[in-house]
């Protein structure tokens, strides 16, 4: 199967530059046998009682960094956490050309790194010279939001960006990338849900950058993901597999808690405890087992995101919602509209 597979005409000015006020306006487009035009708010009365939601919680750190190596400036945007030392970190880093091993950049007077390693895929290895405590702190007090590069083009980050680019489940920090399905909810729409009867369970998925970086190869099967961490406690396997047996949906908000749900599936469908790395790539000839319903963005053309889509609820199904939304007016990616959809029979 060819990348090419999955273009489609976007315009440019379908890319949401900021969020639907207040966050449940987004609208939704219901994806089933047929095509609804809605708005997130109605999923109270979409969703049945007893559908468990399942949420990543994960929390966004300000990953973007601008330091000095000498004279010369540097942009970093930290990539992901290694998993055996919580002071070394991945990471993009503009220009890169300029940086060596061993060279040492500076973020100010509390806070520098020193290159580790330079990879052929273009990032590098870095490691903070204090404590995993103190890098969260200064990250905090020197960084900024790392808003995806086609907003980031556009306009400055700025101080409102610090909350609508977090969602309202956002509990564990880790993430470089906001798990954005989870923006649309609001507290007065989890009330409406819960009034309904409709169930929640979390997992946390770290969403790295790697979610934004193209697909380079002709043949999806030669693409690799970035990894990245995932936790499912036994409490929410437990109400998963309950959920299951019990012939009630499964609604997985977001294709970070989708993917991880299918990371932690074992082969006779049993939802496990897990807490390790992922790097699973859902497409098309994958079959997808943990979820019934699917709540997410409009994802960008050629993606792994919405080569996901189309694995979830069917190729030629999703080009044709994608071709309704565009034409309609829907708003896509991060701060964009919603969609729910149907997993394909």
């Amino acid at each position: 199967m060819k990348t090419a597979d999955f273009d489609f005409p976007l315009p440019p000015d379908c890319i949401a530059q900021f969020p639907a006020k207040p966050r449940d306006s987004a609208r939704l487009l219901v994806v089933g046998a047929g095509l609804e035009d809605r708005v997130v708010r109605d999923l109270p009365g979409i969703l049945l009682p007893g559908d468990l939601l399942i949420v990543n919680d994960t929390k966004v750190i300000p990953a973007q960094l601008t330091g000095r190596k000498g004279e010369a400036k540097i942009e970093v945007t930290l990539i992901r956490r290694h998993e055996d030392d919580a002071r070394a970190w991945e990471a993009f880093a503009k220009p890169g050309k300029k940086l060596k091993v061993g060279d040492v950049v500076a973020f100010g007077d509390a806070l520098s790194a020193t290159v580790t390693e330079k990879k052929d895929s273009g990032e590098i290895a870095l490691r903070f010279d204090c404590a995993e405590t103190e890098i969260m702190a200064a990250l905090h007090r020197l960084g900024s939001m790392p808003l995806p590069p086609y907003i980031r083009k556009l306009r400055p980050v700025s101080a409102a960006d610090d909350a609508d680019y977090q969602t309202i489940f956002a509990s564990r920090a880790g993430a470089v990338a906001a798990p954005t399905a989870g923006l649309h909810f609001t507290p007065e729409l989890l009330a409406a849900l819960d009034r309904r009867g409709v169930q929640q369970a979390r997992v946390t998925l770290h969403v790295g950058a790697g979610t934004f970086l193209p697909v380079k190869v002709d043949d999806i099967a030669q693409h690799r993901m970035h990894a990245e961490w995932g936790e499912v406690s036994a409490a929410t396997a437990e109400a998963f597999n309950r959920a299951r047996a019990e012939r009630r949906r499964i609604v997985a908000v977001g294709t970070t808690s989708l993917r991880l749900l299918e990371s932690a599936l074992d082969a006779a469908g049993k939802l496990q405890p897990f807490a390790r790395e992922t790097d699973i790539f859902i497409h098309p000839g994958k079959t997808v087992r943990s979820a019934d319903l699917l709540l997410t963005n409009f994802h960008l053309p050629k993606s792994t995101l919405f080569m996901l889509v189309c694995a979830f609820a069917g190729t030629e199904k999703m080009r044709a919602a994608y071709a309704h939304a565009i034409a309609s007016g829907y708003r896509f990616f991060s701060y964009g509209d919603a969609c729910l959809l149907e997993r394909a029979a």
